[in-house]
């Protein structure tokens, strides 16, 4: 997937037109880090956290190498959290939502990038598909909605959807 296909996916889920602070969970080699920095109003930054080392040369992005579910991290007055292909790694999912919401301004906001399959293998070991994160969701006070798809090149489809209270 390229970066225009990444803005394309999570454009739904960025309003506002004041500066915004947000963290990019697991984010690789950023193409899902450049396009939320695109997509976010002047003056926004973005904390990128990855177990591997990554480069940025934007600015507005800042990267810190941490494990986003074992180690402390380094946010506060988040205004969203961005898991772009990072939540299928994570086998307890209420407590990193429990871990995460603490970090927030205000009402948390996330914006997932998944795999619409319940189907694992090495690659996803803890997949969620679309009904599986409203039926994660619901019952600790979320709204989840569908934001946009993207064909997969591994076969299937991926989603883009945001969850928020």
């Amino acid at each position: 997937m390229n970066q225009e296909d990444a803005k394309e996916l999570i454009s739904g889920a960025i309003t506002g037109t004041h500066a915004q602070h947000w963290a990019d969970l697991g984010c690789g080699a950023g193409t899902f880090t450049k396009a939320l920095a695109s997509l976010l109003p002047g003056g926004s930054s973005i904390i990128a956290i990855d177990q591997q080392p990554q480069h940025f040369k934007e600015k507005n992005i800042h990267f810190h190498q941490a494990n986003m579910i074992t180690d402390a991290l380094p946010l506060s007055r988040l205004d969203g959290i961005l898991l772009a292909n990072a939540f299928h790694y994570v086998p307890d999912k209420v407590a990193l939502i429990r871990k995460l919401e603490a970090f927030f301004t205000d009402s948390p906001r996330f914006v997932f990038v998944e795999y619409d399959t319940l189907h694992a293998n090495k690659w996803v070991p803890y997949p969620i598909d679309f009904a599986s994160l409203q039926k994660l969701f619901a019952p600790l006070g979320y709204q989840s909605a569908k934001l946009a798809t993207y064909p997969s090149s591994f076969g299937g489809m991926m989603y883009a959807a945001i969850v928020e209270r």
